[in-house]
């Protein structure tokens, strides 16, 4: 189930937003950042599929790991692009962990007096 991150995700957030009373800027965050992790996949798809420059895969996955993994996660279903590649996406993993512990903390941090 390759949608099943997102949904973790979201469960993960629902309850650290109930837990520390995140602020919407949270969420806003994570949009922005996913949007643009899933437009920078689209840029470099149809580049891949043009010959052009490439966006490097260092960007694509720092991108993800400052917060737009869940748009890095959907282009790659949406759009088939770095869903192949087993060594990007080892690396992709590993940033979602590195984002989803940061957040964990960092929000954790935000509640503290």
């Amino acid at each position: 189930m390759p949608y099943l991150p997102l949904l973790l995700f979201a469960l993960l957030y629902a309850g650290a937003t109930l837990a520390w009373d995140l602020p919407p800027l949270v969420a806003g965050a994570y949009a922005v950042t996913s949007l643009s992790c899933f437009v920078a996949y689209a840029i470099d798809k149809s580049a891949a599929r043009k010959g052009g420059w490439r966006t490097p895969e260092r960007t694509l996955l720092l991108l993800g790991l400052v917060g737009g993994w869940p748009g890095g996660l959907l282009a790659q279903q949406w759009l088939r692009h770095k869903s192949a590649k087993r060594s990007f996406r080892t690396m992709f993993w590993a940033t979602v962990a590195a984002n989803v512990a940061g957040f964990l903390v960092l929000s954790s941090r935000m509640a503290a007096p």
